[in-house]
């Protein structure tokens, strides 16, 4: 079973989960220089609505995560431990995503850590970033 994914249209967040399509991380700037993630009309910080599209290189840092041991939703279930974590992206956004590629991710997964992007392909055509250890 695929994981929950955006009804669309999306009308604010449309663009950023086409450019997953191309395994594209995406964030917006403002005119007046400030960092705007997730996806939206306008800047929270200074309301502006004249915002440009750039691309993340994909690397940043643990700031927090958590282990889910058990999740019931069929989507996850099969999934084991997995950890979910923000990540502070060098581009000065912060992600909720999961961190993958970790043997043990009770063990293994630390906050400080130094990660970079990796795609999970879903059905439907969109891309979730996630990333693992760099």
């Amino acid at each position: 079973m695929p994981r929950p994914q955006p009804r669309f249209p999306e009308p604010d967040t449309q663009p950023f989960w086409d450019a997953t399509k191309e395994h594209k991380l995406t964030y917006q700037v403002c005119a007046n220089s400030h960092v705007v993630f997730f996806p939206r009309a306008h800047c929270p910080t200074c309301g502006s609505s004249k915002l440009e599209t750039r691309e993340s290189k994909g690397e940043g840092t643990v700031y927090t995560y958590s282990v889910v041991r058990l999740n019931r939703h069929p989507a996850f279930a099969a999934l084991g431990p997995y950890a979910v974590a923000y990540v502070d992206v060098d581009e000065g956004f912060r992600v909720l995503t999961n961190i993958v590629g970790l043997a043990d991710p009770v063990k293994d997964a630390k906050i400080g850590q130094r990660v970079k992007l990796q795609w999970e392909d879903q059905e439907g055509g969109i891309s979730l970033p996630m990333f693992t250890p760099a």
